[in-house]
């Protein structure tokens, strides 16, 4: 007998597709909870360098692990990112660098993180109501949800945009340099051994590149009403 399906829509894809615009709006939409996975991976690489320890020490790691209090609230009024609190202090804008992004990933390769951050998002998801957004949500983390998509846009175009985003917060881009380090950090999340990005095999794929997200969040929605989930 098939497994009952959740009731949670997952939305993976490789950095700077429109994943978080995307996802919250549709959480939105929904009247679902927002799940951002890779927050989650960014706060402990994030308490990893304020900690000081190398990630591959495993017993440094595991005391991190076991020690840090990460909790995920809804934006402020006028911010689009979620708020991130690591031991109760606020630390979501110092998340979104490019430098904490390379680093998340690097970190997001380890079995020890991998493992207690995907219990963690899996007690969240129990219930179900949630879109997860990240890399694997959809192939690892919860493998049984309903409905499951791959956000995906041509490494130029998702260097644009974040470039774009970045300028809008005042901040002065190297495109091309961006460009490289989406390039580089897509070839780490693709050919990582443990949970690797890629697409589920039953996912939708969607090619953002030429699509606002209005767009992308309509085709999401349609296809969500057209699979009702069977779990109840």
């Amino acid at each position: 007998m098939a497994a009952a399906k959740q009731r949670i829509v997952t939305i993976d894809g490789p950095s700077g597709g429109g994943k978080s615009t995307v996802s919250r709006a549709l959480a939105a939409k929904l009247r679902f909870t927002y799940l951002d996975t890779g927050a989650m991976y960014r706060a402990v690489a994030y308490q990893c360098r304020e900690k000081g320890i190398d990630p591959a020490d495993h017993d440094q790691l595991a005391a991190v692990l076991a020690a840090v209090r990460i909790e995920l609230l809804p934006p402020a009024p006028g911010e689009d990112d979620v708020r991130v609190l690591v031991d109760g202090r606020e630390v979501g804008q110092l998340l979104r660098t490019l430098e904490m992004g390379m680093l998340a990933s690097k970190v997001s390769a380890l079995p020890l993180v991998r493992s207690t951050l995907t219990r963690l998002q899996q007690e969240i998801g129990a219930c179900g109501r949630i879109v997860a957004e990240g890399r694997d949500t959809g192939t690892v983390v919860f493998p049984e949800a309903a409905w499951k998509f791959f956000l995906d846009a041509s490494p130029e175009v998702r260097a644009h945009r974040r470039a774009e985003q970045l300028r809008s917060k005042g901040e002065q881009v190297d495109e091309q340099h961006l460009l490289a380090q989406i390039v580089q950090r897509d070839r780490d999340d693709r050919e990582r051994p443990l949970a690797p990005l890629k697409a589920a095999p039953d996912a939708l794929t969607i090619d953002s590149t030429g699509l606002p997200a209005e767009e992308v969040v309509r085709r999401m929605y349609e296809n969500i009403l057209a699979t009702p989930c069977s779990e109840e």
